[in-house]
């Protein structure tokens, strides 16, 4: 989509010869474009739900509410928090989503997953070349209960990562979905997939009082968290095993990059096979109010009102339509 839409800039800057847009301003305003419909839609998915409850939103294809959460849901991300009692075992405290750990950051942080029940923990002690098995001589697995679907909680080069046990070979070996812990020295823990509880997330006064008062005191059963900018605390502090924390987020749109190749004297050439590609990843629908909002922002660049006006105009049919 990025190329189309890039295509469609360009066309209606030079109908008029109002001038050219470079890669790197279409890029950037590509961007900033892009993060502004991203935002829009919690605006709109939340006067949609009002309208819902107002009985005056449609059903079946007229479900606005369904295809605004449907978008959303596409940028939802479900992954184990890393837990900073490797540091320290007296801590409870997880880093929240970032790039470096789960490859996005977070929007929104939707909710908080505890897992309550371990079945094993250990080290794993050998491994088998090119297959996916935890080997662990000092494990009782089929003794433990460990089955098909639980998972395997670890780290693998400081990151925190969680795997699905695939089939239980026997007391010692089990086939889980990659291939991480086909190393010796990795440490693991084994829970059961079912047992899974949400974290009630509370303020920093509340939590005080609630561990103040035998009645009121989170457990594993009702476990609770406190966040900050950069991590959150999960209480009982006793909750503090790799993979036991995991995370339901929705992740910031990547940002959209128009990569292209160099020509001698003529337009930059569309290259979508380069490494650092990336195209919108707002539905197709949204083309044209993405080139509206591109517009606009080259219309100021070249100081062009018209440009600007055309713009706004097309934004604001746009919106019409779907308000």
């Amino acid at each position: 989509m990025i190329n189309s839409v890039r295509n469609t800039v360009l066309a209606v800057l030079n109908k008029n010869n109002y001038g050219y847009l470079s890669p790197q301003d279409f890029n950037l305003y590509s961007i900033q474009a892009q993060m502004d419909m991203f935002e829009d839609y919690f605006y709109s998915y939340n006067n949609w739900i009002v309208r819902q409850v107002q009985g005056t939103s449609g059903t079946g294809y007229a479900d606005i509410v369904k295809g605004l959460e449907e978008v959303i849901d596409a940028f939802s991300i479900t992954a184990p928090l890393l837990n900073e009692s490797t540091v320290s075992l007296s801590v409870s405290n997880y880093t929240l989503p970032t790039f470096a750990l789960n490859g996005s950051d977070y929007y929104l942080l939707n909710k908080i997953l505890v897992y309550q029940k371990i079945k094993d923990e250990g080290t794993t002690t050998a491994t088998v070349a090119g297959q996916n098995k935890l080997i662990d001589s000092a494990a009782t697995f089929v003794t433990d209960g460990v089955v098909p679907g639980d998972i395997v909680g670890y780290l693998s080069g400081g990151l925190p990562f969680n795997a699905v046990v695939e089939q239980v070979d026997s007391e010692t070996q089990i086939q889980i979905n990659d291939t991480n812990l086909n190393v010796i020295g990795i440490s693991y823990t084994i829970y059961d997939s079912e047992i899974l509880k949400e974290a009630e997330k509370v303020t920093n006064t509340k939590i005080t009082m609630l561990n103040n008062s035998l009645l009121t005191k989170p457990t594993l059963t009702y476990p609770a968290y406190i966040q900050d900018a950069t991590r959150g605390k999960i209480y009982p502090t006793t909750i503090n095993s790799q993979g036991q924390i995991i995370s339901q987020y929705i992740r910031y749109p990547f940002e959209p990059n128009w990569t292209y190749l160099e020509t001698s004297g003529q337009d930059p050439i569309y290259n979508p096979s380069d490494a650092l590609h990336q195209d919108f990843e707002l539905p197709l629908s949204d083309e044209p109010n993405l080139v509206a909002k591109i517009l606009q922002y080259a219309g100021v660049e070249i100081r062009e009102g018209d440009v600007v006006t055309f713009a706004q105009g097309e934004e604001s049919l746009d919106t019409q339509e779907t308000s």
